[in-house]
């Protein structure tokens, strides 16, 4: 049987009653099968003796005899204490909640005692040890499995759960690898991989366990996301990345329409950009003729770099083939901003633009409705209100998410579903690391825009303490004093008694009143209405308004030339990510541009790396590696993991090797097999039966 089929409840192990089911649930253990999956977070070799006396080299495994027994205070807070020593010195154990230890450990007699100790008070101390009988020959495994626990579950009462579970079921299981992947790579089966994982008999054969549960996993994600690229275009996933009938002749041709708009601007396109106009018209072309796919493409680039400008170049693709484009951003913000530079650029072109979000009135957005409905418009741009129930589209041929990991998977999927396997376009400003991109995007086509308009100057990067931020303040002046707009960026609206830190609100009055008393000040934040954010908007474009005090809400989107100083406090409690878009806002126009990242005096390691590593790069895709070591792949692609594509053990940061290897296998047995259940590959037929639908986890 395979391991997900064992869906037996685990009250069928002896130990864990009714009560424990509510804990075990809470680590996501709810059945026979989760418990099995339910790995190890670390692994204590007993077999390495260390003494009382080496408590501070880590975990302390010896054999101690007891001493004394001393309770400490009164009544119900009294607390037991029992004096251990072993050859090398003297430790007490403070058995909290445990007054039963008192005759549990007897005095004079000897134990094998497995804890992390420290000093306080004049002594060794521990209050979180694991204690046995002493057996003169051990029989027990040298090395222990050490679970991540909650409150009312012990590492004995996981340890026996497992243990007879394994002895119950392990020999039942199946291998889910194909024979010669386990026989190539000399693997594990199933059956010994999970009891090696939980209860392994030497510290190589733990390494071969791990390797092939991480293989595993890797290898069925990679499975999954294959079957996603045949299933969406239709074809052989050998011909991904170099399209089908007519790209070779569609490179670097563009439409009359986009003709036009090229001919337009007051500027040349960057290669990148060129680049990426080819192969999007390359796909939308490809599949009007005839091929059996719809384009899935993301389109990296970084903070800057045109990718809206080719957004629109592809709406007026999909014009030249008589269809409709939604363009949805994240924000009110940003969509608005979208609408305003499509309605300058496109609509002297004779295309129709309507803006479309949740706050639009009752009566015009009846008359909208109706347009879009009917075909009259063009290009549709908004936020999530594109996909609303009573929105309709004539002929949707493409769709644009900007900001892509703002948005959900089930919110992509719904906007895709207004249209008839319309072509799929995302925009990241955030580079995706090509870890990431295997995993999560490996089914989608990706264009890069490496190189930045011309004339752009590299943002000089500033770290400053916060007890010399008035450093940072007097350079900002002098800037003000030229001519020049700047940012001043907050983690919080108004004041938290939670948290000792600055905030939009207030600071926006001392800027006003104190620091920059001579310039204007306006505030922007989530809180502000729609209105009241586009008319200070309006005016910070147009120089009006000196200095913008706000929350994270520009963080993207908001592009004004004349803004060349960005300073954001309390910079540590931003991730990467954030702090590299937010440094992007500035640098747009000619003159050089300054970001002032400045932190707490109390920073933590973690801050310390983060801030480094923006001060080091300005490269967007090195700190998006930064980013995804620092925060996981989830945030930064917006992928909502669920059922089987959980991961347990892998990771695809640390295991970039075997993710590589278990994609090359895995897509050279989909290239091979139409069908998905050649004879030689039906475990896999039946491992994606049993997954969940790839609705619920897919773009």
């Amino acid at each position: 049987m395979l391991l997900r089929s064992i869906t037996a409840p685990l009250t069928e192990i002896k130990g864990i009653s009714t009560a424990h089911l509510p804990k075990l649930k809470k680590l996501g253990i709810t059945d026979i099968s989760s418990l099995l999956s339910y790995y190890p977070r670390e692994w204590e070799d007993r077999s390495v003796k260390v003494s009382i006396r080496e408590y501070q080299k880590g975990q302390v495994c010896t054999v101690v005899t007891v001493k004394a027994h001393e309770w400490m205070f009164f009544g119900r807070k009294r607390v037991l204490k029992v004096y251990v020593e072993d050859e090398s010195g003297t430790a007490s154990l403070l058995c909290y909640n445990r007054p039963w230890m008192e005759k549990h450990l007897v005095k004079g007699s000897r134990y094998r005692l497995f804890s992390r100790f420290y000093y306080k008070y004049g002594e060794i101390q521990s209050g979180s040890f694991e204690i046995e009988p002493y057996k003169e020959q051990e029989t027990s495994n040298p090395i222990m499995p050490v679970y991540p626990l909650c409150a009312g579950l012990t590492q004995n009462l996981l340890r026996n759960s497992v243990t007879k579970t394994i002895e119950k079921y392990a020999g039942k299981l199946e291998n889910e690898l194909p024979g010669e992947i386990i026989t190539r790579d000399n693997l594990l089966s199933k059956a010994d991989a999970i009891r090696a994982i939980h209860f392994p008999i030497s510290s190589n054969e733990l390494e071969q366990a791990k390797k092939t549960l991480i293989y595993e996993e890797l290898f069925y994600l990679e499975i999954m996301v294959g079957k996603r690229a045949i299933e969406r275009k239709g074809r052989r996933v050998g011909g991904r990345g170099e399209g089908v009938g007519g790209r070779s002749e569609e490179l670097g041709v563009f439409s009359t329409l986009q003709q036009r708009l090229i001919e337009r601007l007051p500027f040349k396109l960057t290669p990148g950009q060129t680049s990426a106009i080819a192969e999007i018209n390359a796909d939308m072309v490809s599949a009007t003729a005839g091929a059996f796919f719809s384009m899935a493409r993301l389109l990296q680039g970084d903070v800057g770099s045109g990718k809206t400008l080719v957004s629109f170049l592809a709406a007026l693709r999909a014009v030249d083939l008589g269809g409709q484009t939604a363009l949805m951003a994240p924000t009110e913000l940003l969509a608005r901003q979208h609408a305003e530079n499509a309605a300058k650029l496109l609509e002297p072109l004779g295309l129709r633009i309507a803006f479309l979000t949740g706050n639009i009135k009752t009566a015009g957005r009846k008359e909208l409705l109706r347009n879009l409905e009917a075909g009259e418009i063009d290009l549709a741009v908004g936020t999530h209100a594109l996909f609303s129930k009573d929105v309709n589209y004539k002929n949707l041929k493409l769709v644009v998410v900007d900001e892509q990991h703002r948005f959900g998977v089930t919110q992509r999927s719904t906007i895709m579903a207004k249209g008839k396997s319309p072509h799929l376009l995302m925009m990241s400003a955030t580079p995706i690391p090509r870890t990431l991109a295997l995993t999560v995007f490996g089914d989608m086509d990706v264009s890069v825009i490496s190189d930045m308009p011309p004339g752009r100057k590299p943002v000089k990067t500033h770290l400053t303490r916060l007890s010399n931020g008035d450093r940072a303040y007097n350079f900002v002046r002098k800037k003000l004093d030229d001519g020049c707009q700047a940012y001043f960026v907050y983690p919080l609206i108004e004041t938290s008694d939670k948290f000792e830190l600055k905030d939009a609100v207030s600071m926006s009055e001392k800027l006003a009143n104190e620091i920059f008393p001579n310039h204007s000040v306006a505030l922007i934040h989530s809180k502000v209405s729609e209105d009241e954010k586009k008319k200070t908007m309006d005016l910070f474009r147009k120089g009006e308004i000196k200095v913008l005090a706000a929350t994270s809400v520009v963080e993207v989107g908001v592009d004004v030339p004349n803004a060349n100083c960005m300073v954001i406090e309390h910079a540590e409690r931003f991730g990467l990510s954030a702090l590299h878009q937010l440094r992007g806002r500035v640098g747009r126009g000619k003159e050089q541009a300054y970001c002032f990242l400045i932190y707490s005096d109390d920073l933590t390691e973690e801050g310390k790396h983060r801030l480094k590593a923006m001060w080091e790069n300005s490269d967007g895709f090195i700190i998006a590696e930064e980013d995804l070591k620092l925060r996981g792949p989830g945030q930064i692609s917006g992928l909502e993991q669920s059922g089987f594509f959980n991961l347990g053990i892998a990771n695809p940061i640390r295991d970039i090797e075997a993710l590589s290897r278990a994609r090359s296998d895995a897509f050279f047995i989909l290239e091979n097999d139409n069908d998905l259940i050649l004879e030689d590959h039906r475990i896999i037929a039946r491992v994606l039966q049993e997954a969940p639908p790839f609705s619920e986890v897919g773009f």
